[in-house]
C-alpha cells in the first residue's frame, strides 16, 4: 500500500506502509527534489524515497535562499533528522555530495541517528577543498551559459525552457546555490564512520583520477568505488536505475561457509 506525502520540506512522492529503511536525497547545484521524485517507482519493495526541499524552491519557493553553505547545510540537517523516522541511506549527487557528508559528519559529532551508510555520486573528496575544477556552473557565467549548462544535463525540463518566466526562476535558483556552493570551506578532521560508497562517472571531467583514494581516507567505516558510464550525470539510462546501484539498498549477501 502506498500514498502520496509531500510537505514543504521532507517529499514523500510514495509513502511505502512496511517499509524497514528510507533513501533520502540532498540535492545537487541548481536542483530540486523534483530531480529525484521518479526513482520511488524503481525502489526495492522495502524501501522508501524521501527527497529534502532546499528553501527557496518547490514547497519552499516563498522562504529565502540559504545566504551561505553553514545556513544551508543546517536547514538540511533538520530537514535529515524529520524524514529519519526508521533506518535510512543518506545520497547526494555533486554538491549535494559534499552537502550529505557534512550533514553525516555532524550528526555523528552532535548526536542522533546516523545514517545506515553515506552514498556520495559525482564529487571529488571535500578534504581537498573547494578548487575552480568544482566551481561549474560559476558566477561569471551569463544567463545563457547557464540555461546551456541546464539544458545539455536534462535537468530543465521543456514546460521550463518554453517558459520564460520559469526559465529566469530556474537561473536563479541556480545563481543562488552557485553562491552558496562557492562559500563552502571543509571542516578540519571531519569525517564519516558508517560505511561511505562513492559513484562517479567514467567520463567526468570533473573527478580527479584519485578521488577514490582521497574519499578513502575520510571513511572510518567501511568504503566502495563504483565506476559507472558516463559523464557527471551519468547516461540517462544509469541515471533513471541509479537506486539500484547503491550497494545499501540491496538485500545483504550471503556469507561463504568454509
Amino acid at each position: 500500500m502506498t500514498t502520496m506525502v509531500r510537505d514543504t520540506v521532507v517529499v514523500r512522492p510514495k509513502r511505502v506502509e512496511h517499509a524497514t529503511r528510507t533513501l533520502v536525497c540532498l540535492g545537487f547545484c541548481g536542483g530540486g527534489s523534483a530531480s529525484y521524485l521518479p526513482w520511488a517507482e524503481i525502489m526495492p519493495p522495502e524501501a522508501e524515497l524521501a527527497a529534502i526541499c532546499y528553501p527557496g524552491r518547490d514547497g519552499r519557493f516563498l522562504e529565502d535562499f540559504a545566504r551561505d553553505w553553514d545556513e544551508l547545510v543546517e536547514d538540511a540537517l533538520a530537514a535529515v533528522r524529520a524524514a529519519a523516522d526508521r533506518p535510512y541511506v543518506l545520497f547526494g549527487h555533486s554538491m549535494g555530495g559534499w552537502m550529505a557528508f557534512d550533514v553525516a559528519a555532524r550528526i555523528e559529532e552532535r548526536g542522533g541517528p546516523a545514517p545506515e551508510a553515506l552514498v556520495v555520486s559525482a564529487a571529488n573528496a571535500p578534504s581537498r577543498g573547494l578548487t575552480p575544477q568544482d566551481m561549474f556552473p560559476s558566477r561569471q557565467d551569463t544567463d545563457e551559459q547557464l540555461v546551456h549548462w541546464m539544458r545539455t544535463f536534462g535537468l530543465l525540463p521543456a514546460h521550463v525552457l518554453e517558459d520564460p518566466d520559469l526559465q529566469d526562476m530556474a537561473i536563479e535558483l541556480m545563481r543562488a546555490d552557485i553562491k552558496v556552493r562557492d562559500t563552502f570551506r571543509y571542516r578540519d578532521g571531519a569525517v564519516v564512520n558508517v560505511p561511505l560508497q562513492v559513484l562517479t562517472g567514467a567520463d567526468d571531467e570533473v573527478i580527479e583520477v584519485d578521488t577514490a583514494a582521497q574519499w578513502s581516507r575520510l571513511a572510518g567505516g567501511g568504503f566502495r568505488h563504483d565506476q559507472l558510464p558516463g559523464g557527471h550525470f551519468y547516461t540517462p539510462e544509469i541515471w533513471a536505475d541509479l537506486p539500484r546501484r547503491i550497494a545499501a539498498l540491496r538485500p545483504a549477501e550471503p556469507r561463504e561457509t568454509r
